[in-house]
């Protein structure tokens, strides 16, 4: 079965997404485990399967999202990619911060940057493709509630 040209770039605008969040958890395992293991976490803090199970969803929406905005007719589009790239970059690095580096204050200080890049590329996105900003919706939440999480953690293990 031969794939379309339209299937295969959606194909790679999904895999773009998944395959940072990927690399970006083989980098940051073993502290994933410290965290998980040793650190005091805040009574709302969702179990750590849970982590996984909802990156995955939020990078195959934002590679939705991308692959909308990314074959829109739109003249805006290139400032609203040149925001989804700088989303990624941010997101890879933040868990290296967070993670490896265990430099919490420093990561919710960048964790706040990234929510703002997420919040202007979702409106970006919007004013482009309506789909695409609204796939956006759920990262930007989950983002706020790993902003707030971050804090926390800073503040239980400082």
């Amino acid at each position: 079965m031969k794939l379309s040209n339209e299937r295969k770039s959606l194909i790679i605008a999904i895999l773009i997404p998944v395959l940072v969040g990927l690399l970006s958890y083989l980098l940051t395992r073993n502290g994933i485990n410290n965290y998980t293991m040793n650190l005091i976490k805040p009574s709302f803090s969702p179990p750590p399967i849970l982590f996984s199970i909802v990156w995955t969803i939020l990078y195959v929406l934002m590679g939705l999202s991308s692959y909308y905005v990314y074959n829109s007719m739109s003249c805006h589009k290139g400032n609203c990619m040149l925001l989804y790239g700088l989303n990624l970059f941010l997101n890879f690095f933040w868990t290296i911060i967070f993670f490896n580096l265990e430099a919490r204050l420093f990561a919710f200080l960048f964790i706040i940057l990234l929510d703002v890049v997420v919040i202007l590329m979702t409106l970006c996105f919007y004013g482009i493709d309506k789909k695409a900003g609204y796939l956006n919706i759920p990262y930007i939440i989950w983002l706020l509630f790993a902003t707030i999480l971050n804090f926390s953690v800073y503040l239980l293990n400082r």
